[in-house]
């Protein structure tokens, strides 16, 4: 239930953020695409929301002990400007994503479907990809400022997940099992980033 309350939280609140940061776009078109890729995100909400439901608990009771958490990543790694924020999304959102990925991988297989389903790459995610690396093919000199975001980023990311696993038991558990650690998993993320990374033009 932890795995799927912070989940459904993230994917709520990305939504807000997604929404916000459309308005940072240098024209109505960009805006527009943003904004329009954050509804994916508010539909992942609702399937997971469903799904507690389901299981007899309250969403908004399942997602309240996180609330702290991803609030406080958020006010860390406020964007600047429509390049900071695409790389929020393409960068911030996939660190988390690897997390729940990794820590899903333990769950019993009806769960462990809807998150596999709910952490497919999303179109906001696609389009920002797609952005950055045309920012930086047409502006060399934005790799940099971009890549020290990137690994701010991502730094922040891996503390928050850091933070959430050692206090909440069921959490540090699910990444116990089978001889896991979150060491391992920590050592996941920081790989997978730097894939990402590279993968649109920016260093690690």
């Amino acid at each position: 239930m932890d795995l799927l309350g912070l989940l459904a939280l993230g994917e709520l609140l990305a939504f807000e953020r997604i929404a916000l940061d459309a308005r940072l776009a240098p024209d109505l078109g960009r805006r527009a695409q943003l904004s329009e890729a954050a509804v994916g995100e508010i539909r992942n909400y609702r399937l997971l929301a469903d799904r507690i439901a389901e299981l007899g608990a309250d969403p908004a009771e399942a997602m309240a002990p996180f609330k702290e958490a991803i609030r406080s990543f958020d006010a860390s790694t406020a964007p600047r400007d429509w390049l900071e924020a695409l790389v929020k999304v393409y960068v911030g959102d996939a660190v988390a994503d690897d997390f729940f990925r990794a820590v899903a991988a333990r769950l019993d297989s009806g769960d462990r479907a809807i998150v596999e389903q709910v952490l497919q790459a999303g179109p906001a995610a696609e389009f920002a990809a797609a952005e950055i690396r045309a920012a930086v093919e047409t502006d060399a000199s934005a790799a940099g400022r971009l890549s020290l975001w990137g690994r701010r980023l991502v730094g922040e990311g891996i503390n928050r997940a850091q933070v959430v696993a050692a206090s909440h038991e069921h959490l540090a558990g699910l990444i116990a099992a089978d001889g896991g650690s979150v060491d391992a998993v920590l050592r996941h993320l920081t790989r997978a980033h730097q894939e990402r990374m590279k993968a649109v033009g920016l260093n690690n």
